[in-house]
């Protein structure tokens, strides 16, 4: 799933190809793709694009005098520019094409998932607080304000794994389960220790984790053109997705615990002592 970094690089990108540009034609490929019918999609065709945003791990675009047009690319999803967009309208079918929005230039994005859990979002509103997942988002992890005393703020009374509670949108916005295996390894966290157990010392190891295992990601990725953000995204994990590989710190062999949709990455002598966590089911917490 596109992340914080990744959807910042990608609000870069299409802030500098479509701000100033018309939108002539927004396609609908996938029924189930549009969330809202009030205003229609056909609202946004003829208005300028003003500006793009970001809302955690939702884009969002602002035409001139009209809605905002925001996606959220769930699991699966991505979005992929064309300096040439095909010149006949796209087909209904069974492919991953699911929205295409072109141009005055003939530019313009599709929007596309694999997979069959089509979980990939668009919304024309006139304001993104009306689209749900933004309305409950917490605060961005990268804003100026957010600091070590609202990070504890945050993870204060909270009962929920380090893991889960990262990961949760309405906590804070935009880290996902890639990034948060990163952060928790760069703290030296295990992913199962009670988030509202962190003594100040961790607080701040964790906050520091967050901050710079995000920026960095973010300067990875800036500049990278939207085609080519999924391999720079894989490049730079250091252990997310490496089961089985040396850590990059100690050398130690990543660990991996799957779940029923998911699973997380971690390295025992960094994150737990040297203690394997156990299977989700037969586990207790390690601290």
């Amino acid at each position: 799933m596109p992340e914080l970094p990744e959807v910042e690089a990608l609000k870069d990108f299409l802030a500098e190809h479509l701000t100033g540009h018309e939108i002539v034609r927004a396609l609908p490929v996938a029924i189930n793709v549009l969330k809202t019918y009030d205003p229609p999609l056909a609202a946004v065709e003829g208005r300028t694009v003003t500006a793009v945003h970001r809302y955690g791990k939702f884009l969002g675009l602002r035409t001139d005098g009209g809605p905002y047009l925001v996606t959220h690319l769930a699991r699966a999803g991505w979005l992929h520019w064309k300096d040439r967009l095909p010149s006949g309208p796209p087909r209904p079918g069974r492919g991953p094409l699911a929205l295409r929005v072109a141009l005055e230039t003939g530019a313009g994005f599709d929007l596309t998932e694999a997979g069959t859990q089509k979980r990939l979002a668009v919304y024309v509103v006139g304001d993104p607080a009306e689209v749900p997942g933004v309305a409950r988002l917490g605060p961005d992890p990268l804003a100026g304000d957010f600091d070590e005393r609202r990070l504890a703020g945050l993870l204060s009374g909270e009962r929920r794994r380090l893991k889960g509670a990262l990961r949760d949108q309405s906590l804070i916005a935009g880290v996902g389960n890639a990034y948060s295996d990163e952060i928790l390894h760069a703290a030296r966290m295990s992913p199962y220790k009670p988030a509202g157990s962190l003594t100040p010392e961790e607080i701040t190891r964790l906050y520091q984790a967050l901050r710079t295992s995000l920026t960095e990601a973010v300067e990875r990725s800036r500049g990278v053109a939207a085609g080519r953000l999924k391999a720079e995204k894989k490049s730079g994990l250091r252990v997310h997705g490496r089961t089985g590989e040396a850590c990059p710190v100690c050398g130690d062999t990543i660990r991996e615990v799957s779940f029923s949709d998911s699973s997380l990455q971690y390295c025992p002598t960094c994150q737990t002592g040297g203690r394997p966590l156990a299977d989700r089911r037969l586990s207790r917490l390690l601290k």
